[in-house]
């Protein structure tokens, strides 16, 4: 697979993440992982999508499934629900949504690059450096995740990869 720049999500904006990885394809497979729940669910979090504007969908993340026995940051809930809205759905190449009470937004672009798809996330206006450092931490360790579904490999167990990626975000994102 070709190489990205950076193995860390990039400080883009004050409060602004971007996460860049090169996936296999091919692209509408990709787009399934985004909005397909059962698939979604492998990675992320589940919630039946409606792939227009001002559809609602709740997600619901389990990351104890995603962690094959790592355990669960103290303060961690075993489940979290959340209400995102579809902004953009434009199959198979961007998919725009507003996350949460926070007001933030989440904007997936994907590339076709030969056999490959550019993947890039970019997670605008969080309120904080505390949503930043978690955030940060989560879209990289549930990336990590979905690369590994897509290319049949192995990850770390969610929390796990979480816990250090927060520490090495904290680094990383100036206070």
């Amino acid at each position: 697979m070709t190489a990205i720049a950076s193995a860390h999500g990039e400080l883009i904006e004050p409060r602004t993440v971007r996460i860049e990885r090169m996936l296999p394809g091919p692209i509408e497979r990709v787009w399934d992982y985004l909005t397909d729940s059962d698939l979604r669910a492998q990675w992320l979090a589940a919630g039946r999508m409606e792939q227009q504007p001002g559809a609602r969908v709740e997600f619901v993340w389990r990351n104890d499934d995603l962690s094959e026995g790592a355990p669960r940051p103290e303060g961690m809930a075993a489940e979290h629900r959340m209400e995102v809205v579809v902004v953009r759905a434009e199959r198979p190449r961007l998919l725009v949504l507003n996350w949460g009470p926070s007001g933030s937004e989440v904007v997936f672009e994907l590339e076709e690059k030969g056999a490959e798809v550019k993947f890039t996330l970019t997670h605008r206006k969080m309120p904080d450096r505390d949503m930043l450092l978690g955030v940060s931490a989560g879209w990289h360790a549930h990336v990590d995740l979905l690369i590994a579904r897509l290319g049949g490999g192995q990850a770390l167990p969610f929390w796990e990869n979480w816990q250090r990626l927060r520490t090495e975000y904290d680094a990383r994102i100036p206070t």
